[in-house]
């Protein structure tokens, strides 16, 4: 018998027909092979086509670029605030950071794991008390491609006059009542990097509400050079755009969106039927109410904290030494295997159950206002994100993930618990 594949978390699918290869070739055969060309041209018109709403779209080299530079068109800089989603990845908030600015986290409501929309009225509300000023832009995220709360969210950002950049960059497809992702506030941001729905290997995209908008971001995203013959700058730019390679890949992988999109859907549902009746184990599903169309760009779950795992005595006995998961570059060596607010013994003793029956899974993120980086910064927490972060995991969900996969998932995860 050959010995069993890894089944990664989340990895990048080409198309079938190779079109991607198609699209990059032509970009070496024509000598376009640098941040513009008629592939980058080519995959905005097809995300724009994608995103609808008549909304504009720049390519970008990555998902953080483009948080960057829609809070900078948004006028964010020293001694501002921006309210942020705290259960999310690092990107969301970084860029607050590049400005200047300071994050003030918003912690999650329970049904979508994503912001609270009353805890951010409160935090507005609190920071124009103790400020004398307004926060100067708000970031939703679709955590694990799961809608939040646009109705809410967007009716307290206009009642405020705040401009939302909604981070869709795992929520590439989502829907809310039959609208995109990214398409509500002033600004949406999407990502394309290896892991995520579509990938042009690395790379975003920030959708605009119109032409002029599309045109200011591209200047500043191509070094912010005025129109003389020589190299004048009024401003300082950035070298954000993407690349005609790049954006061949996308492209390509434009052709194959919907299917992934329906594939992660289908695995979703799969899990569901699956794991109903395994005691401790409860899948993350999207509201009943029928306006909430998650991609499940990964399928997410949690454990009872009372629930027993094969080697859970073990759990943060040592220091981690290499990046988990799919984890890039270089990590930084720590003192302790433990902080002070860490999944689970249960959950860590899975995610290395899993890792040895070669399954990728790895705990939800660490909210943001956890991190000891914003130790100093302020938040507006309920104990959501918290609770989920303790017993919270992802399973595999990409195109590549067969139905079989799937039922060998759910099987290890039974093998795991102790009667």
């Amino acid at each position: 018998m050959s010995e069993r594949k890894t089944i990664y978390l989340c990895l990048a699918h080409m198309s079938e027909d190779g079109v991607e290869q198609k699209y990059v070739k032509e970009a070496f055969d024509t000598n376009w092979v640098v941040p513009l060309g008629p592939n980058v041209n080519g995959f905005e018109a097809d995300l724009e086509a994608f995103v609808g709403a008549d909304k504009k779209v720049v390519a970008l080299s990555a998902g953080t670029a483009a948080v960057h530079l829609a809070l900078l068109a948004c006028g964010i800089g020293p001694g501002d605030e921006v309210l942020v989603q705290s259960f999310t990845f690092c990107a969301s908030s970084h860029p607050i950071t590049y400005l200047g600015a300071t994050p003030v986290f918003v912690d999650s409501e329970k049904e979508t794991w994503n912001m609270d929309p009353a805890l951010l009225e409160k935090a507005i509300k609190d920071r124009i008390s103790k400020t004398g000023k307004k926060p100067k832009a708000i970031v939703p995220v679709a955590l694990y491609g799961m809608p939040y709360d646009c109705e809410k969210i967007m009716e307290i950002a206009n009642r405020y006059d705040i401009p939302v950049v909604e981070d869709a960059a795992e929520g590439f497809g989502s829907k809310f009542d039959g609208q995109m992702l990214g398409t509500f506030g002033k600004f949406g941001v999407l990502s394309f990097n290896g892991n995520k729905m579509i990938t042009t290997s690395g790379g975003g995209a920030l959708i605009c509400a119109d032409a002029e908008s599309k045109n200011n971001i591209m200047w500043y995203a191509t070094q912010a050079r005025d129109a003389y013959p020589y190299y004048q700058h009024s401003a300082i730019g950035y070298n954000y755009r993407m690349s005609n390679i790049c954006a061949g890949i996308g492209r390509g992988q434009m052709t194959v969106a919907q299917a992934h999109i329906d594939h992660h859907k289908h695995v979703q549902a799969l899990y569901e039927e699956l794991l109903a009746d395994v005691p401790g184990v409860e899948i993350h599903r999207q509201p009943a109410d029928p306006r909430y169309d998650s991609n499940f760009w990964l399928c997410t779950i949690t454990l009872d904290p009372s629930l027993r795992i094969q080697g859970q005595e073990n759990s943060y006995k040592e220091v981690i030494k290499t990046a988990v998961g799919g984890a890039a570059g270089v990590i930084q060596a720590v003192d302790s295997a433990t902080t002070d607010c860490q999944p689970n013994d249960n959950v860590e003793a899975l995610r290395v159950f899993m890792l040895e029956k070669k399954v990728e899974a790895r705990p939800v993120w660490k909210p943001m206002h956890k991190q000891p980086v914003y130790a100093d910064a302020p938040a507006y927490v309920n104990g959501v994100s918290e609770e989920i972060f303790k017993v919270g995991m992802c399973l595999p969900a990409g195109p590549c993930v067969t139905d079989e996969d799937v039922k060998y998932i759910v099987e290890c995860i039974k093998e795991a618990i102790v009667k």
